[in-house]
């Protein structure tokens, strides 16, 4: 029987030391709360700590980095143009009494937050115009544009930019802080996670680009043709070239083939001219006379003097 009280009391004990004692994390801090109400000082730095069992109750927040994603919605620029901004910030409990006392929970935490945030966002993007959103400096840009005139160059700037976007996340940060300051809570950073424009001013620039682009090839197609006809020109050109001088050079080498050969002729019938003579009338004979060829001839011609020397001569 003593044996039993004995662990029974081991037991209560070992129970109510549990109950009393808890330990905090790195990354936690602790708010003792008495029937509901906060007491003493926020426990922020690790170890172990007592409570009084049952009546006293430990309530754990985080310590570390904490995140909000806003809702995203239209919100028209200065030189009215809807965009879809979608933001996001980084956040932290700073006194955790003031947290607990205030919003009570991470949960009430976000809503606080959105009602916050959402407002400085929408009210410095329709404070400034699209380009002031959209870009930090003036720095050219590393697209390669050609093929518009001036006139159509002039219409696509937009305008220097004089604050730029990180100054505007700046102010909206500077902007939402105070207001977050009586909840116990730092807001560390916020960002723009996404611009985009809306559904009916997507379809607009869409259009705009897909012209351009259209204007921009049909540019570089006209100078391709143009280049292609000089080509062709040029090629044409120095083919007739070729062919000129290619006829020239032939031309002369079949001179000078006929003039040897002529040469060569006059040479060989310089040793016999009848025979070259009788030579030449046969192939005047053959030229001019057919199976079917008749000619009315004076017995005197010339033409047939080898017919009669021939019908002259023995039989």
């Amino acid at each position: 029987m003593k044996i039993k009280i004995l662990i029974g009391a081991i037991v209560f004990c070992l129970l109510a030391l549990y109950s009393t004692a808890y330990i905090v994390e790195e990354t936690e801090q602790v708010v003792i709360t008495q029937f509901g109400e906060a007491i003493g000082e926020a426990k922020t730095e690790p170890g172990l700590y007592f409570k009084i069992p049952v009546i006293q109750i430990a309530t754990f927040f985080p310590k570390n980095l904490l995140e909000w994603d806003g809702d995203p919605g239209q919100v028209p620029t200065l030189d009215k143009t809807f965009l879809w901004v979608d933001t996001f910030a980084r956040w932290k409990i700073v006194d955790p009494l003031k947290f607990f006392r205030t919003v009570n929970n991470v949960t009430g935490a976000l809503g606080r937050l959105d009602d916050i945030i959402d407002p400085a966002v929408r009210n410095f993007v329709t404070s400034f115009s699209l380009i002031e959103t959209v870009r930090t400096t003036n720095r050219e840009m590393d697209t390669f544009e050609v093929g518009l005139d001036k006139h159509k160059d002039e219409e696509r700037n937009l305008g220097a930019v004089n604050t730029g976007r990180e100054k505007i996340v700046e102010g909206i940060l500077k902007q939402a802080q105070p207001k977050l300051d009586q909840f116990g809570i730092e807001l560390v950073d916020v960002a723009i996670k996404r611009l985009n424009y809306v559904e009916q001013v997507q379809k607009s620039v869409f259009e705009r680009m897909i012209a351009e682009r259209k204007q921009i090839a049909e540019k570089f197609r006209s100078e391709g043709e143009g280049e292609a006809r000089k080509i062709e020109g040029n090629t044409e050109r120095d083919l007739k070239g070729i062919t000129s001088e290619a006829y020239r050079t032939a031309q002369e080498v079949k001179g000078k083939a006929d003039a040897e050969s002529a040469f060569i002729y006059a040479q060989a019938y310089e040793q016999d001219p009848d025979f070259y003579y009788f030579l030449r009338s046969l192939e005047v004979y053959k030229a001019s006379m057919k199976k079917d060829t008749s000619l009315i001839l004076s017995t005197d011609s010339d033409f047939l003097k080898f017919f009669k020397e021939y019908d002259a001569g023995p039989k």
